[in-house]
């Protein structure tokens, strides 16, 4: 695990090193920068142009996006599994429904969920861009109340909602998931908070909801689970077939 200080002021700095329990946000970095470079360096590939007009617009704006390497891990764990029918709690602008759309095939849907219409409206047009929009549902509303809402099992349930909504919608979801299906969720080392004893949250109690989170996850005998620490960590949970 790597720690970066840069962007903090003196006093930050010197309480950090002489407290090394106490992480302030951004500091630790489970994946080191330049492992991360290597990584995208040997992906290689070319995807459709809108997708780094997607990323432009997220660095721009300073918006949560899961990023190429965890995307073309969601589209490889997708195709893995032959994921057919997926459900998004939580979908921005359609960044990671893109890589799911790819996996699913023209057979397939992604059903996303945002609480915002204009990110909806943005998904439909960088995904009609990019010819996925056909396998694509997108729904404006709370994204729990639009699962209860629908019905039958799912391939995939990947949850990017807000980090206090983490332990419910893992209870909502585990038993809508398909034996030999996954549980996916972003961001579950919360920039190394959740390897610390003390640390500066972003909204209160977040942290401890991953933590909770990651808890039930692994606790759970009808799952096998991983996290792969790429970016801000990514939690796969595969429901046993036996």
């Amino acid at each position: 695990m790597t720690c970066r200080l840069s962007g903090f002021s003196e006093e930050e700095i010197t309480t950090t090193m002489q407290s090394p329990t106490i992480v302030n946000p951004a500091v630790l970095i489970p994946v080191n920068p330049a492992i991360e470079d290597y990584m995208r360096g040997l992906a290689g590939r070319t995807d459709h142009p809108v997708l780094t007009e997607m990323e432009a617009v997220a660095k721009q704006n300073n918006f949560p996006i899961v990023g190429r390497l965890v995307g073309i891990f969601l589209e490889t764990l997708a195709k893995t599994v032959n994921a057919r029918r997926i459900f998004e709690f939580g979908s921005g602008y359609g960044y990671s429904a893109y890589w799911f759309a790819k996996a699913v095939g023209a057979d397939g849907q992604v059903i996303c969920t945002d609480g915002d219409p204009l990110n909806k409206e943005k998904a439909e047009q960088y995904l009609r861009s990019a010819g996925l929009s056909e396998r694509v549902d997108f729904r404006t509303g709370l994204a729990q109340e639009i699962f209860t809402q629908t019905e039958g099992l799912f391939d995939i349930c990947y949850n990017d909602v807000d980090k206090g909504d983490y332990p419910e919608v893992w209870q909502m979801a585990k038993d809508r998931i398909r034996p030999g299906g996954l549980y996916i969720a972003d961001n579950v080392l919360w920039h190394g908070r959740v390897a610390v004893e003390k640390y500066v949250d972003i909204i209160p109690g977040w942290t401890e909801a991953i933590l909770d989170h990651n808890r039930l996850i692994f606790n759970d005998p009808e799952f096998d689970a991983f996290i792969n620490p790429t970016r801000d960590g990514v939690i796969v949970a595969r429901k046993r077939t036996s």
